[in-house]
């Protein structure tokens, strides 16, 4: 699909851009990773750990550089887009370390450059190289990558679909009230502002409601109607599918044709601008993913997180390039797929979280068409808020985590203060990954297993050496994630 997202004018444009790119990267080399996930999954946090274990020499046995102890130092410098927001990187740890709480979650697009100096593990590479890299990171929202899709459509057929996904059973009730406004509203009557703030309103409480806990749903374009930005109240962002389109032009002057020319503006202006400057310019990719959450929500929640997925991976330019064409195009020659919050788990349980992202992964490459780049799946936690331990239960052990339940979770009735710590048993992920997906009684899709319940946790309280030192934010496999990202350009 990414293929007819851009014009031959956008290529030419997408490949001076790389051509300048690749002239500094001569002289300074640098790799542009893109960290994306729908809201909640732990873009930030990812960003803040991955940065702070390599500023304060993190415990990485994983990360072959580290680990030989090859990296003499790393540091932050000037990102290279003066025109993109720097991510806000000392803000996100202060709030993990000092006050225990989660950072804000991504709402626009930030970038950070990251810079390593090393030692090459080849003698003949110490010759020629200085031994830097300059890791540019690209954290963007996955709800923004969702609206590509919309490149290839009409909106006739973005009405279509958004009706057809607003009858499905998980979301029938809540697109109950905006359904409603619809069938009293005639496509052909003249346009009108009011009307069309009305329908757009509707239409985004709509998906919001769809996107709670409760749901957890994730496909739902447009992104912007999630997370709006600065285009808020414009009439980019003041349209709304229609019902019973004909399927021919629409008369002019009419609502119609109102929703039809504020949809394409959304189309030009907003993410065909989205993918030339950033998706077509990464080098590599991190994609993270809150299974937990969706498992929470049950079957239907799953089915469309595998959807979204789909989508998000059918917009990526993935490949190896040959010297030749590495000068004017960029392709994602990596991609991970994280199941993030592996904390939440005790250790017996990860390899199942594993497997369930896997098989939802690999279904969606299949779906989506995808060849060409080396694609990993791991289940990880950025920053481990939790500890393992056991308790028993009558003549059972169990295996549990220990942490402090953020304030306002519950389980079975007891609702947490969000100050003490607590022992969970979080229960047991099935062995045959494909049952998540499974609906238990063939047609509703909202029925979650009551045997696995998943509370969110605050920020570990950081261990100290006998020195007063504060050690590293702690994590599960962040240490391989970092391995497959860059773990090459460091060899």
């Amino acid at each position: 699909m990414a293929s007819s997202l851009t014009t031959f004018t956008d290529e030419a444009r997408i490949a001076l851009d790389t051509l300048s790119g690749r002239a500094a990267g001569l002289f300074s080399p640098s790799l542009r990773l893109g960290v994306t996930g729908l809201s909640r999954a732990g873009k930030t946090v990812f960003i803040s750990a991955f940065v702070h274990n390599l500023l304060h020499g993190g415990r990485l046995p994983l990360f072959e550089a580290q680990k030989t102890g090859r990296i003499a130092r790393a540091f932050l410098e000037e990102q290279p887009d003066d025109a993109v927001p720097r991510f806000q990187y000392e803000d996100h740890i202060a709030a993990l370390v000092n006050e225990r709480i989660w950072p804000d979650s991504t709402r626009a697009i930030s970038e950070l450059r990251l810079t390593i100096e090393y030692e090459s593990a080849s003698g003949w590479s110490r010759l020629f190289s200085a031994g830097k890299l300059s890791v540019d990171i690209v954290d963007y929202p996955g709800e923004w990558l969702l609206d590509l899709p919309l490149l290839g459509k009409s909106f006739d057929d973005f009405s279509r679909e958004a009706f057809e996904m607003a009858l499905l059973p998980i979301r029938q009730d809540l697109s109950a009230e905006w359904r409603g406004l619809c069938e009293s509203t005639n496509p052909d009557a003249d346009a009108d502002d009011p009307t069309a703030r009305r329908l757009a309103e509707a239409f985004a409480a709509y998906l919001k409601a769809c996107k709670l806990d409760e749901r957890a749903l994730s496909t739902l374009p447009p992104g912007r109607f999630l997370m709006p930005g600065d285009l808020e109240g414009s009439p980019a962002l003041t349209f709304a599918p229609l019902p019973g389109l004909p399927g021919k032009r629409p008369r002019p002057g009419s609502l119609h044709a109102m929703m039809e020319r504020r949809f394409e503006a959304y189309k030009t202006h907003v993410i065909k601008p989205f993918f030339r400057e950033h998706i077509a310019r990464l080098d590599r990719q991190i994609v993270l993913i809150d299974a937990m959450q969706a498992l929470n929500a049950g079957p239907g929640a799953m089915i469309d997180l595998e959807r979204a997925v789909t989508e998000i991976l059918a917009c990526f330019r993935p490949g190896r390039s040959n010297f030749i064409t590495d000068l004017v195009s960029k392709r994602i020659d990596r991609i991970l797929i994280a199941a993030t919050k592996a904390d939440h788990l005790h250790h017996e349980s990860h390899d199942r979280l594993q497997a369930i992202v896997r098989r939802l992964a690999e279904r969606a490459i299949a779906r989506a068409n995808f060849t060409g780049a080396d694609v990993d799946v791991v289940a990880m936690a950025a920053v481990r808020a939790t500890r393992e331990g056991t308790v028993k239960q009558g003549r059972d052990t169990l295996p549990v985590i220990l942490g402090t339940p953020l304030v306002g979770e519950a389980i079975d009735g007891q609702l947490f203060d969000g100050e003490t710590e607590t022992a969970i048993f979080p229960g047991d992920l099935p062995e045959r990954a494909g049952s998540v997906f499974e609906t238990g009684n063939g047609h509703r899709q909202d029925n979650s297993d009551p045997s696995v319940r998943f509370v969110r946790f605050r920020p570990p309280k950081l261990e100290q050496t006998a020195e007063g030192i504060t050690l590293s934010l702690p994590h599960i496999r962040l240490d391989r994630a970092l391995q497959f990202l860059i773990g090459d350009h460091l060899a």
